[in-house]
């Protein structure tokens, strides 16, 4: 296996992660939230994917996320929480991600027996995922599974991203990255958001970015061109082999066989959701 060969369960969560994510380039969650009285934007987000904490604090919040600026965080949590309940952001998040399903896959796709059956299949894979050092994960896990199959995917989806995320986050700790550096990274390889999205959604200015720019290329990580050596390279192809040992329960409880349905029946999906435009491309790249 070289480095970037994917695992059958980075297939599975690659094919399953864009439903759960597809919420945050749409507009509905936001207006969702927006009517609860929070700020569009930064505050959105944070409120939305930090709610099933409870109501914690900045620091909570910026150890979790990891990649996020602390005083970016501070802006916003927990004043959120002076606006509205968290268990409230839990309702209207569930109400935003409906409405976008609904909007992005259509009627026929929402209400087919395949939605039903990836559900199933994704919530029994959650049924291995580990509560250990997964704060994100455990918190979601702790939220009721809603009835339609769609949402239940979505949420399934949800608690899948966030428990492979948890680890992932361990690999970077380990890997010796700090939350920009990792962002720098992943940035480029060309595959993830603009560096413009980056530096707006998780709250870094530019010279920030370029600082830790120049503390990759010190490390060889990158080269005078901002470009993946061949050391940066296998560093996140370490990473990633990490990240998949880590996640490997969720895939190993369901078994090849299902594994390999739930990534064909969530990667049709998925295939809908950018047709229909749920990530655009504008947001994407290394600019």
């Amino acid at each position: 296996m070289t480095l970037f060969e994917a695992s059958t369960g980075r297939h599975c969560h690659n094919a399953v992660s864009p439903l759960h994510s597809s919420v945050y380039f749409a507009p509905e969650p936001e207006d969702e939230l927006a009517a609860l009285g929070l700020e569009r934007g930064a505050m959105v987000y944070l409120a939305s994917r930090a709610a099933p904490l409870g109501t914690v604090d900045a620091g909570t919040v910026t150890a979790t996320f990891y990649n996020f600026n602390h005083q970016h965080v501070q802006r916003h949590i927990p004043a959120a929480w002076t606006v509205t309940t968290p268990e409230a952001v839990l309702t209207a998040r569930l109400r935003g991600a409906d409405r976008t399903l609904r909007r992005l896959l259509g009627p026929e796709v929402i209400m087919s027996t395949q939605m039903t059956e990836a559900a199933e299949l994704a919530l029994h894979a959650t049924e291995a995922c580990r509560w250990e050092a997964r704060p994100l994960y455990a918190a979601n896990a702790d939220l009721p599974v809603p009835e339609e199959p769609h949402l239940a995917l979505w949420h399934a989806a949800t608690l899948l991203r966030e428990h492979r995320g948890d680890g992932h986050l361990a690999a970077l700790a380990i890997a010796g990255l700090s939350g920009i550096e990792a962002l720098v990274l992943h940035n480029a390889t060309g595959r993830a958001p603009t560096s413009a999205l980056f530096m707006r959604t998780r709250g870094w200015s530019a010279q920030q970015w370029d600082t830790a720019r120049d503390q990759l290329r010190e490390r060889g990580l990158l080269d005078e061109a901002g470009d993946l050596t061949q050391a940066g390279t296998a560093l996140r192809g370490e990473t990633e082999v990490l990240t998949d040992r880590l996640d490997a329960a969720p895939y190993d409880h369901l078994g090849p066989a299902a594994t390999a349905r739930l990534t064909e029946l969530a990667g049709g999906f998925s295939k809908t959701l950018r047709a229909a435009g749920a990530f655009p491309a504008v947001h994407f790249g290394k600019g």
